[in-house]
């Protein structure tokens, strides 16, 4: 369009001094006449609409020569909402590439300050203080008991030798004791680290919440036989299962056991969506992001956060409430990087990798979190195994009145929908007070994976996860779309900085500052 216009342009100019059509300019000016109609009307360089048509007499009318000369047209800016612009490709790309810059600049400052920190060999000593004692490992060993004791249960179960009341408190003191246990070791033991026990405790949760998975599925499936059965009332039952199909009781091996331990899934089915092959491709991309990731988040953690964690201890010591907010807000970026890669590790790389090799069908273990609008959103989609044990199960303690639910990860709250939320809708509870026990027992979970490793008990991550209510709230209340998202991410970015000083110090003091005084 604006080549044509140009074009046009260039021949009016080269005939400028010819006389008009009108004037009898003879053949020569007739053709360069059709040559302008042909090329079009000149739009200009904002696309202007074509002139007005020419009167009876061949004029376009007093005062409104010249038209194909015209640059200007009614229109808006292409930041106004009006005008139905959305390509902000260019301004993304800026944002990604000053990010990297600002950040390469700080990394450059960290490697000036301190040097290079990074010691793979220095992870070792994190999960074994001493080398002829791994209570860490043992544990995790320990914990196929516990699983072949619920197996064994149900496998009386379902032969009868055991009634529904004796095998639920079967149930009841095995799970107790999967969550009791390891947390009477991390806690007794000398040898063992932090982060051996946080280790041995995800383990243990991850279990407890399997294993009550698999106690509900199979109580599920007897009372469906029992029914079928009085239904049956003698008669033969036509069988209708498709082949390649397990029903209950054969589903209760061994095998079937422990590939439900093993898959990325926390929800028990007798039959899984399976995929037809392993694809080597595919495998082998994910292991080397497993590998890869591993390493950046040492790295990230030991060259970045540690220093910075250290140099905030004295802030916290003069109680110098500027530098606090200064130290808060620089631990912010390499914290919530660290975050988003391990994210990434764990619900893409890792899951997807076992995913693969099990050959397990459903990879949906994360949504779009990061368009979340409000907070609630959030913790529904960023982590999808968790929410989906949520959304079924849930277990009744002391004649009904006391609903009993975990939740798993570092950052667990998405979990108690399936197994607590409906539940407690359906015996009568409004929509707010089930959200609230959600987050009461998600609370409850965060504690027991940080305080007990670290042997001390004050709370933050507990405050921190119900503080998360009336936030929900608040979101939801005053911020929308965009807006929303913004408060989200916020909430993301500063909270856990929060909550991770707040250990770090009570950690030095009670460990390093007490023993120097009593000293």
């Amino acid at each position: 369009m604006g080549d044509r216009g140009g074009a046009g342009g260039s021949r009016r100019r080269r005939t400028g001094s010819r006389p008009s059509s009108h004037g009898g300019g003879g053949p020569a000016a007739a053709e360069e006449d059709l040559r302008d109609a042909a090329a079009g009307p000149d739009v200009g360089a904002a696309g202007d609409a074509p002139a007005p048509a020419p009167g009876k007499d061949g004029d376009a009318g007093v005062g409104s020569g010249h038209w194909e000369l015209r640059c200007h047209r009614l229109q808006d800016s292409l930041f106004s909402s009006d005008s139905g612009f959305s390509n902000y490709r260019g301004i993304l790309n800026w944002c990604v590439v000053m990010l990297i810059l600002s950040n390469a600049r700080l990394f450059l400052e960290n490697l000036i300050k301190y040097g290079i920190l990074v010691d793979p060999i220095q992870v070792v000593s994190l999960f074994l203080k001493d080398p002829y004692s791994w209570p860490a490992p043992c544990l995790v060993i320990v914990a196929n008991v516990f699983a072949v004791a619920g197996f064994q249960i149900e496998k009386r179960l379902a032969a009868g030798v055991l009634t529904e009341q004796v095998g639920l408190l079967l149930h009841v003191a095995n799970l107790a004791t999967i969550l009791c246990f390891p947390a009477a070791v991390a806690l007794l033991v000398e040898s063992i680290t932090p982060v051996g026990s946080l280790l041995a405790l995800t383990v243990h949760t991850i279990l407890f919440l399997k294993l009550f998975s698999y106690r509900d599925v199979n109580l599920w499936c007897r009372r469906a036989r029992a029914k079928a059965k009085a239904a049956s009332a003698g008669k033969k039952a036509s069988s209708t299962a498709a082949l390649h199909t397990v029903s209950y009781p054969d589903n209760l091996t061994y095998c079937d056991l422990y590939y439900f331990l093993f898959a990325p899934t926390l929800c028990y089915e007798l039959n899984y969506p399976r995929s037809p092959r392993i694809r080597k491709r595919f495998l082998l991309r994910r292991l080397f992001e497993m590998l890869f990731f591993t390493q950046l988040q040492v790295g990230l953690i030991q060259q970045w956060m540690v220093p910075t964690i250290q140099n905030s201890m004295k802030p916290f010591k003069d109680m110098d409430y500027s530098r606090i907010i200064e130290r808060l807000l620089k631990l912010a970026v390499p914290n919530h990087l660290i975050w988003l890669v391990f994210f990434y590790w764990l619900f893409h790389s890792s899951m997807n990798a076992v995913a693969e090799l099990m050959q397990f069908g459903d990879r949906e273990f994360y949504r779009d979190w990061w368009n979340s609008e409000s907070v609630t959103y959030f913790w529904q989609n960023w982590n999808i195994p968790v929410h989906k044990w949520c959304l079924r199960w849930v277990v009744c303690v002391c004649g009904g009145m006391l609903n009993v639910a975990v939740n798993l990860s570092p950052f667990l709250c998405p979990l108690l929908c399936r197994h607590f939320y409906k539940p407690m809708i359906r015996r009568g509870s409004s929509r707010w007070m089930a959200k609230t026990g959600v987050f009461l027992a998600s609370a409850f979970f965060h504690e027991y994976l940080v305080s007990i490793p670290l042997r001390m008990f004050r709370l933050w991550a507990f405050t921190g996860m119900m503080a998360q209510v009336p936030l929900a709230w608040l979101v939801g209340r005053f911020f929308q779309g965009n807006y929303g998202n913004a408060a989200v991410w916020v909430t993301l970015i500063i909270g856990q900085p929060i909550v991770v000083l707040m250990y770090v110090h009570d950690y030095y003091v009670l460990n390093y500052e007490a023993p120097a005084v009593g000293a």
